[in-house]
């Protein structure tokens, strides 16, 4: 069969964009073309892989530089909600996102169209939380299939059994699950609306409100590994929807540096993903407390390496590590909730204390703790001896030990890029 083109177009976020590249990497080992539509501020990253990508703009056009800039500070901004519920999120921290993103389609449907016709993929993967109409229009007047990725939670496909996403309710706490819902249905409202206006626009039918994608007829990538998965009212079809246990990509080797102390000591990874690194205070204080600590620490600070100085002895830190290389060798993360270090923890067999501040990382966190692979720990309400505790807990815990090693071995037999790979290259026929 001859090789078809492959196209990826991932939300403007590090997680959706490393996954997509995993999937990429897998599909052009088939003999495929994998190419990128990407964000402006994002299509120096795929090439960096060796891709093609091709700008689409998002938002009112602007440099890479500054449109990096944007999303830092807008996370930055929003730094004191971070201290606040789930729930109480809602009301500015998630309706910010959602009129963003809102914006981003209206945005997209300029240059997507002419953009396609250009490629003419052969299956379009969208890895992203809101439809672009563009993407279907395409695929409906082509012929061509179009995928699904989620590489958020799981609970992104809803089922009113489950906690809705973003909520960080627990699986059976059916009262915080109908709270949640009732308040976003409630606060997005007026933006449902307005997207529901230009879907109209663009020959689209309508959503329910609180829906912005709709499900593929085609097929949906689920990188949420089945040994956490959720127990639906409904379940997923297997003919439309996949799980693929994680999408690891492959990355630059890493080496363990040499620290000035402990270096026959367990060894952890401390990241809260390339946004939340702004949040240096709280960063600060992690490290001040695994200074007293009989351990070592690789930590992630992002671009903000120039606010530490006087760094205690067992702690190295940088503004990147290439995450899947560095994993392997820890003994442990403590990381945000981003569905790529909660998956990849699990696809190496690490425990993790997941300190969540937005979105899926409060789903993540609850489900880690829930499932027995980890800890959730309040971003804020916690001391030093409970970190500790919880630190110590991870490191002797022999069934924590056992349920990572069954649930590593699970993912890795099934190897999620290769397996997307293999469904993409039947779809593209």
């Amino acid at each position: 069969m001859a090789g078809k083109t492959i196209a990826f177009f991932p939300e403007a976020a590090f997680g959706p964009a490393l996954n997509s590249v995993g999937i990429a990497q897998a599909v052009e080992k088939l003999g495929h073309k994998a190419v990128f539509l990407s964000d402006p501020g994002f299509v120096e990253i795929y090439e960096g892989y060796g891709f093609e990508a091709h700008p689409v703009a998002l938002s009112e056009p602007m440099e890479p530089e500054a449109m990096a800039k944007f999303w830092q500070d807008f996370i930055n901004g929003h730094i004191p909600n971070f201290r606040k519920k789930p729930i109480d999120q809602i009301d500015n921290y998630v309706k910010d996102c959602w009129e963003a993103i809102v914006d981003s389609s209206k945005w997209a449907e300029k240059d997507l169209p002419g953009i396609l016709a250009r490629v003419k993929p052969d299956v379009i993967c969208v890895d992203n939380v809101i439809l672009f109409p563009a993407i279907k229009r395409y695929a409906k007047e082509n012929g061509k299939p179009w995928v699904r990725i989620i590489s958020c939670s799981e609970n992104e496909i809803e089922d009113d059994a489950i906690p809705p996403h973003m909520s960080g309710c627990g699986e059976n706490d059916t009262a915080c699950h109908t709270a949640f819902r009732n308040r976003f249905n409630e606060v997005i409202k007026p933006i449902h609306d307005d997207f529901n206006g230009f879907l109209k626009t663009c020959g689209e039918d309508e959503y329910p409100l609180g829906l912005f994608f709709e499900a593929s007829p085609h097929m949906n990538l689920l990188l949420y590994p089945e040994p956490v998965k959720f127990k639906r009212g409904e379940p997923l079809d297997p003919g439309q929807f996949q799980y693929l246990e994680g999408c690891v990509r492959q990355d630059e080797a890493y080496e363990v540096p040499t620290f000035k102390a402990n270096n026959d000591k367990p060894l952890l990874y401390i990241s809260y993903g390339s946004l939340g690194a702004g949040d240096s205070d709280l960063l600060q204080r992690v490290i001040d407390a695994v200074a007293k600590m009989p351990v070592r620490a690789l930590v992630n600070v992002g671009d903000y390496e120039d606010r530490y100085s006087n760094l205690p002895d067992n702690v190295i830190i940088g503004g990147w590590f290439p995450q899947p290389s560095v994993i392997p060798q820890v003994d442990a993360v403590i990381h945000h909730g981003g569905n790529n270090s909660f998956t990849e923890c699990l696809y190496f067999g690490k425990p993790a204390i997941i300190m969540p501040y937005v979105w899926d990382g409060h789903d993540n966190a609850t489900r880690v703790q829930e499932t027995g692979h980890g800890f959730k720990l309040d971003r804020y309400e916690w001391d030093e001896a409970e970190l500790a505790g919880k630190i110590n807990a991870m490191l002797t815990d022999t069934a924590m030990k056992a349920r990572l090693e069954a649930t590593s071995k699970h993912m890795q037999s099934r190897h999620g890029p290769t397996k997307a790979a293999e469904l993409l290259n039947t779809l593209a026929g």
